[in-house]
């Protein structure tokens, strides 16, 4: 079926010609797809920041192929690939990208490897598979070529996937890991709110987040004007995950916080216990 939308996410930036070179081949080969552009500043190369930021996305997007392109390993033997969903389709590199959005659209139900020379540009550089590999697949997507014309089926169980993020939650105490960092500085977790419950925690609870060898007082608020200006807040954000921010400034200029960086969250005792 054709879609009208196709999304597009990548970390190209915005200050060379490779986010309009792939709109261009969309619109040569399917004019009436609207292009609907996710974001193109993901950190270079950061394949799990991308495949956070389109999984917490396109559940609120209409019904589209998901273009996303965040490519360390063009080039190499990892595989172009599309994915089907209840809501929609997925193309993009076999790196773990595409299979968080996949799940958060209700879960792959069918994965094929791009290998049809028909549905890409005629020359195929080695190094930009965004523009000659992805961007016509989504085209042909887009325009109604069923999925399986793209190239042979795979079993979505040898698709590659991140470990799943460590978190632990115990009475006063949450153990996790930085998901990402957004563009006001805010550091996102992978808690979400199920483990500040089993941490006892409640609004307006002080918290010792011990971050990159170093302890920050916050509070446990649900908004950035919980605290003063300048103070340390620990929120669950819009997605659902808790996530530390400074109001009026940035945390991660304070603090750092890389992805994949341990966090531990510390609640006061007397008030993480009470009930």
């Amino acid at each position: 079926m054709p879609f009208d939308w196709i999304s597009f996410t990548t970390d190209y930036g915005l200050d060379d010609g490779f986010v309009a070179a792939c709109e261009g081949v969309i619109g040569r080969i399917c004019p009436a797809a609207r292009v609907l552009h996710v974001t193109h500043t993901v950190a270079p190369q950061h394949v799990r920041r991308g495949a956070a930021v389109l999984a917490q996305t396109v559940p609120y997007l209409p019904e589209s192929v998901h273009l996303a392109v965040v490519d360390p390993g063009v080039g190499t033997a990892r595989r172009p690939i599309a994915l089907a969903t209840a809501m929609g389709l997925l193309v993009g590199p076999d790196n773990g990208l595409l299979v968080p959005a996949a799940e958060a659209l209700g879960g792959i139900r069918t994965a094929h490897e791009l290998r049809a020379e028909e549905f890409r540009l005629s020359t195929v550089s080695a190094t930009f598979h965004g523009r000659d590999v992805f961007a016509p697949a989504a085209a042909y997507l887009a325009r109604g070529v069923p999925i399986d014309e793209l190239g042979p089926a795979l079993d979505p169980a040898t698709l590659v996937r991140f470990p799943d993020p460590a978190t632990i939650a115990e009475r006063g105490r949450i153990t996790t890991e930085v998901l990402g960092v957004d563009t006001f500085g805010n550091i996102q977790l992978a808690a979400d709110g199920s483990h500040v419950d089993t941490a006892g925690a409640r609004r307006g609870t002080a918290v010792l987040v011990h971050l990159g060898g170093r302890t920050v007082s916050a509070t446990l608020g649900g908004t950035f004007g919980d605290v003063e200006d300048g103070q340390a807040v620990v929120y669950l954000d819009s997605s659902g995950r808790l996530a530390i921010a400074v109001n009026g400034g940035s945390a991660s200029g304070e603090y750092g916080g890389e992805p994949g960086e341990q966090v531990v969250l510390l609640f006061e005792a007397s008030a993480a216990t009470r009930r």
